[in-house]
């Protein structure tokens, strides 16, 4: 089936964006800042984990989760942050939340 929710992806850095299959891809350029947002359909809101290839994301001087998960950004992106991005409240079964891949150029 079709899965009609998408990400409201805010870049504060040239970007673009396309899909691949049902997942929204974004092209960052490395050095600049990437802010990911969550899609409101993914509540209810107790807590929202940020997810990356499958494993919880850890936050550190780069990469902050903002809004009580609302928001992921990610600063001075790097190529080691390519890759698949999701979000899910933490009361939902697992890999059920909207997903957005990341590749990095430059």
């Amino acid at each position: 089936g079709e899965d009609s929710r998408s990400f409201h992806v805010s870049v504060q850095a040239p970007a673009s964006m396309a899909s691949a299959g049902d997942i929204p891809v974004i092209t960052a350029v490395a050095g600049g800042q990437l802010l990911l947002e969550c899609p409101e359909d993914a509540e209810p809101h107790p807590s929202i984990e940020w997810h990356r290839e499958g494993s919880p994301l850890q936050e550190d001087a780069r990469r902050q989760v903002l809004a009580e998960g609302r928001f992921l950004q990610l600063r001075a992106v790097a190529a080691v942050d390519g890759g698949e991005y999701s979000c899910r409240a933490t009361s939902a079964p697992a890999d059920t939340g909207p997903r957005v891949r990341v590749q990095v150029h430059g």
